[in-house]
C-alpha cells in the first residue's frame, strides 16, 4: 500500500482518539445534569468511534468501481433519509434546526451528515465521464443543479444554514476538482452568496445572531452574544499553555455545547495556544494526505471524491474554528472528527474510508492492453531474436 494510504490514516485516528479525550474532559458536566451520568456523553461517542472506524476500514476495502456502481442507490437513499426528517413521530428539533430523526427511545441521527457522501460521490460519477467537456456550462449545470439544489433545499427546509453551507461548499470543490471553468465557477459562487443573504435575513434567530456578529458582540447579557463571548474568554483564559486537561471553567454550564460545535474552546482553555496550534497542525496534515492522493490518481472519479472530501472536512473544521474566533457569525457545525455527534463522526469517517479506497487501489485504472494482429506480434519476435543475436 502507498503511504499516503498510511499518512491519511494515522492522522484521522489520531483525531478522532483526540476528539474522544477532549469529549470526556468537556462533556462530564453536560452529561450529568442531563442524567446521563458524568461519562455518558462519552460512552455514547466512544460507541460511535467503535462503529465509524470499522466502516471506515471496510469501505477503504472497496474497489473504486464499487462506488461507481451505488452512486445512484447512495443519493436516493440519503434522500429518503433526509426526507424522514419531515415525518411527524420521526423527525425533530435540535439546536435550532429540524434535521434529525429519532427511531425509538435510543436511536438519533442526522440524515444530512450521510447526504455529503452521497452527493460527493453521485457528483463525481456524474462529472467524471464528462471530464474533456465540462467547459461547456450546459454539461455541468443540467445534471448536477437540480438534484443538488434538492438536496440543499431539503436541508434548508429544515432550517439547518450551517450544514447547508458546507454542502454547498462541498458541491463548489467537487466542480472545481473536476475541471470546471473558473468564470462558471464564479458566477455559481456569486449566486450561492446572493440566496445565502436572503436566507440568513429571512429567520428571525438568524438575522439576530448575523446582527450581533457585525455588532461586536460586546454585551454578554445579549442572548445571541452569550457563546461567542464565552468561547472567546475560555480561549483568553488558556493562555499559552493552558489549565490542564480537565480543568475548564466554561464547561461548567457556562458554554453551551462546549462538546460539540465549541469543543475548540475547551482545547484552547484546557491545553492553551500551543494545543490549539497542534490541531489546526493536524488538519493542515490531514490536507496534505487529501493532496497527495489527489496527485497520485490519474481517475477523475477519484479525483474529485477525494477533493470533495478535503473540501467538506478541512472546510468544516476551518469554518467551525472561525465561528469560535468570532471570526464568523455562530453557524452550528462540528468540528470534523473531535466534537461530540454521531452522525457527523460516522459519515467523516466513511468519507475518508471512501478516500482511503482510492490511496490503496493505486494512482488509477490501468491501460487496456493493446491489442496486436498476428502480422504485427511476428514483426515484433522478430525483432526480438534479432537483438538477442547481436
Amino acid at each position: 500500500m502507498h503511504t499516503d494510504y498510511f499518512l491519511l490514516l494515522g492522522v484521522t485516528l489520531f483525531l478522532v482518539i483526540f476528539g474522544l479525550v477532549m469529549v470526556l474532559s468537556s462533556s462530564t458536566i453536560e452529561s450529568y445534569n442531563s442524567d446521563e451520568g458524568f461519562f455518558g456523553r462519552f460512552a455514547r461517542q466512544g460507541l460511535f468511534a467503535v462503529v465509524g472506524i470499522p466502516l471506515m476500514l471496510i469501505a477503504s476495502r472497496m474497489p473504486p468501481s464499487f462506488w461507481k456502481r451505488w452512486a445512484w442507490h447512495f443519493l436516493l437513499l440519503g434522500g429518503a433519509l433526509q426526507l424522514l426528517v419531515f415525518v411527524p413521530g420521526i423527525g425533530f428539533g435540535y439546536g435550532g434546526n429540524n434535521n434529525w430523526i429519532r427511531i425509538g427511545e435510543s436511536f438519533s441521527a442526522q440524515p444530512s451528515e450521510f447526504v455529503k457522501v452521497a452527493l460527493i460521490v453521485w457528483i463525481a460519477f456524474v462529472l467524471a465521464p464528462r471530464f474533456e467537456q465540462l467547459d461547456e456550462w450546459r454539461r455541468v449545470a443540467f445534471p448536477i443543479l437540480p438534484i443538488a439544489t434538492i438536496a440543499i433545499g431539503l436541508v434548508m427546509i429544515g432550517r439547518d444554514l450551517g450544514t447547508a453551507s458546507i454542502m454547498v461548499l462541498l458541491v463548489l470543490g467537487c466542480l472545481y476538482f473536476a475541471g470546471v471553468r473558473l468564470k462558471h465557477l464564479a458566477v455559481a459562487a456569486a449566486g450561492v452568496a446572493l440566496l445565502g443573504l436572503f436566507f440568513s435575513t429571512i429567520g428571525a434567530s438568524r438575522s439576530s445572531r448575523i446582527d450581533s456578529w457585525l455588532s461586536g458582540c460586546a454585551d454578554p447579557s445579549v442572548a445571541e452574544c452569550w457563546q461567542p463571548l464565552h468561547a472567546m474568554w475560555a480561549l483568553a483564559a488558556g493562555g499559552l499553555f493552558g489549565k490542564g486537561l480537565g480543568n475548564s471553567v466554561a464547561k461548567w454550564n457556562w458554554l453551551p455545547e462546549a462538546s460539540s460545535d465549541y469543543i475548540f474552546a475547551i482545547i484552547g482553555e484546557e491545553l492553551g495556544l500551543i494545543g490549539a496550534i497542534v490541531v489546526l497542525a493536524l488538519f493542515i496534515v490531514l490536507a496534505i494526505a487529501f493532496v497527495r492522493i489527489l496527485r497520485g490518481t490519474r481517475d477523475p472519479f477519484a479525483r474529485i471524491v477525494t477533493g470533495g472530501v478535503m473540501v467538506w472536512v478541512i472546510g468544516q473544521a476551518f469554518v467551525n474554528i472561525a465561528v469560535v474566533l468570532g471570526v464568523l457569525p455562530v453557524l452550528g457545525v462540528p468540528l470534523p472528527l473531535i466534537s461530540a455527534g454521531g452522525s457527523a463522526l460516522i459519515a467523516t469517517l466513511l468519507g475518508i474510508g471512501v478516500v482511503l479506497s482510492f490511496a490503496r487501489a493505486g494512482s488509477g485504472p490501468q491501460e487496456a492492453p493493446v491489442v496486436q494482429s498476428p502480422a504485427e506480434r511476428s514483426r515484433m519476435l522478430a525483432e526480438q531474436r534479432v537483438r538477442s543475436r547481436g
